[in-house]
């Protein structure tokens, strides 16, 4: 198993969902988070007054998945979220350890179907 981390702008959560669903992810964590990369800050006026926006508005979409699903979800993602501007966001992947379902106890892959 595996945990796919996504950062993406907020506006393509729509796409990005859609299109997980579309190779049958049917959950997922979503967060707001803010953060920034190589875009850095940028400075806007707000009442007269400027100041900088260090912090970027993002989603993280948090997803387990079995090993066989982490190059459609990833390649899902990757085409969903692309804007092809700067800020479209990453994607991590890390290996999941173990999942349990807290409702029945079931363990591993049968935890996260």
């Amino acid at each position: 198993m595996k945990k796919i981390e996504a950062i993406i702008k907020p506006f393509k959560l729509d796409d990005a969902k859609a299109a997980l669903g579309e190779i049958g992810i049917d959950g997922m964590t979503v967060s707001e988070v803010r953060g920034f990369g190589r875009q850095k800050g940028h400075s806007e006026l707000y009442r007269g007054a400027e100041y900088v926006v260090e912090f970027h508005p993002k989603v993280k979409l948090e997803i387990v998945v079995s090993d066989d699903l982490v190059e459609k979800v990833t390649l899902a993602l990757r085409e969903s979220a692309n804007s092809g501007k700067i800020g479209d966001g990453k994607i991590f992947i890390y290996p999941m350890e173990e999942a349990v379902r807290i409702r029945t106890g079931e363990r591993g892959e049968s935890a996260i179907s």
